[in-house]
């Protein structure tokens, strides 16, 4: 069993409160969320917030989480700006005196790399995958442009920074007498997704594949059915006992599970049975998502994936 509640950290369940857009820093004298737990031992995260970006988050909505090798640290993920990677920083330096040696970003999205100015400064290396990097290349400025929006002076000193380091299936850094797997298993939540793989501590820093706490978001460019594959396969492969996922409290595999396949299973019969009975896009939106309701993002979500579906499974 995974060791959470020993850390305070709950495993999830239905009908525990939501994170909405007006909860208040559980970390004020920081630009994070929260301040960083210690999931395993020498395994570390800043859990975010499962609400969208706001100012009172800082943007930190994602998992900032990091690994103290024996000779260095690895951080995933560059956070949303350089202000809230600084603050991660800090409480690595609070943690070991060890450098941080390598950033991996799990994806091109905002808050997992517009922070890779701080870390670029420093000399550190960005590592992420090659169609995350075109994400960075080609959507950077807009995705910054969004960030500056809702953070405002929090945004001050962040400019976007392309990882300088590229990997396409698999990129395997030995750190301290330990071996960390960085890996694209394959279609997921979005370009370039990257789980990152401890097999001697049986964790895995899952990215946005895994979902539990909040809804999984499908862009108008996610393959639902390839994600199902992916999750299935590869990646339960790795027989993790330990998840962090993206978005969320650390759990393991049976939540996770639940959480992203068991949902995007559900979502696809509904839509599949809708377009079986003549079903049109106006009312695909409002498919029965009821027993999905207890997670965080639910009413920002729900509809929105329910007519990507509809548009992906329509041509299928």
């Amino acid at each position: 069993m995974i060791r959470i509640a020993a850390l305070g950290l709950a495993l999830v369940l239905p009908g525990l409160a939501a994170a909405h857009e007006d909860i208040a820093d559980k970390y004020p004298q920081s630009e994070l969320y929260n301040k960083p737990v210690q999931v395993i031992p020498n395994v570390w995260s800043a859990i975010g917030a499962t609400a969208p970006p706001t100012y009172e988050n800082a943007g930190h909505n994602n998992n900032l989480s990091f690994i103290v090798t024996g000779d260095g640290v690895i951080v995933i993920n560059g956070g949303a700006s350089t202000k809230l990677a600084a603050a991660l920083h800090e409480e690595i330096k609070a943690v070991t005196d060890q450098p941080v040696k390598l950033v991996i970003n799990e994806n091109g999205q905002g808050h997992a790399m517009l922070g890779n100015s701080y870390w670029a400064d420093l000399g550190v290396d960005i590592l992420a995958h090659a169609d995350a990097i075109h994400e960075v290349e080609e959507n950077g400025d807009f995705i910054l442009q969004g960030m500056q929006g809702y953070n405002r002076d929090r945004a001050e000193g962040t400019r976007v920074v392309v990882p300088n380091l590229s990997f396409d299936d698999q990129y395997t850094v030995e750190m301290g007498g330990l071996t960390v797997e960085v890996l694209h298993l394959g279609p997921a939540h979005g370009p370039g997704d990257t789980q990152v793989w401890i097999p001697e501590w049986d964790i895995v820093i899952a990215g946005d594949i895994a979902f539990h706490e909040r809804m999984p978001p499908i862009f108008a460019d996610t393959d639902t059915d390839g994600w199902i594959d992916t999750f299935d396969g590869p990646f339960t492969d790795l027989g993790a006992t330990y998840v962090i996922p993206g978005h969320g409290h650390p759990t393991n595999m049976a939540m996770i599970k639940m959480g992203t396949t068991d949902y995007l299973r559900d979502l696809r019969d509904k839509i599949g049975a809708h377009i079986k009975e003549g079903g049109d896009l106006a009312s695909a939106y409002y498919v029965d998502q009821s027993n999905w309701a207890y997670m965080d993002t639910f009413e920002e979500l729900a509809t929105k994936n329910a007519g990507r579906v509809f548009e992906e499974m329509e041509w299928e």
